[in-house]
């Protein structure tokens, strides 16, 4: 009944359902999105699919929604933790085409052997005593995405250039 009182003694009234652009900033507002990852998220409360476009079209216009941004702030926050073939590896799961991909894993590459070096002193700190514990630090940086020859520049102990 419109008059019903809760239990507080004020009138109850109906949760309002957030429109589909409120949802969109509320997402954005706590981090940067891509595009096809918002609008995965987005799709479930969308009247239609053209809808959803229209929507996504308007952030981008207005700069509220930008993969390159995205691409950026990935790039930023789990470049100092993983080499280029695994952040090329997220963006693409993330939808990014392949030209901002490569464009970020470029800039990326710049830095990879510094950022592996760090990673391993981080983890390991000492150059490997046998052959299994060289196999096992080289495994680790691998598999954090490093090249194969920047991990081997590491391992092999050449000192920083």
């Amino acid at each position: 009944m419109p008059g019903d009182l809760g239990d507080s003694g004020t009138p109850h009234r109906p949760r309002k359902e957030r429109s589909l652009l409120a949802r969109a900033l509320a997402f954005l507002a706590r981090r940067e999105y891509s595009r096809a990852e918002l609008a995965r998220k987005l799709s479930i409360h969308a009247g239609s699919s053209a809808e959803l476009g229209r929507l996504l079209d308007d952030l981008e216009a207005k700069k509220l929604l930008s993969n390159r941004r995205f691409a950026e702030s990935l790039a930023r926050g789990r470049g100092e933790r993983f080499g280029a073939a695994r952040i090329a590896q997220e963006l693409k799961q993330h939808g990014i085409d392949a030209e901002l991909r490569r464009a970020t894993v470029a800039s990326l590459k710049q830095t990879e052997l510094a950022r592996a070096r760090e990673v391993w002193k981080r983890k390991f700190g000492a150059r490997p005593t046998s052959q299994a514990e060289r196999a096992r630090q080289m495994r680790f940086l691998l598999q954090r995405g490093f090249a194969g020859e920047t991990v081997r520049h590491v391992i092999g102990g050449a000192e920083e250039d």
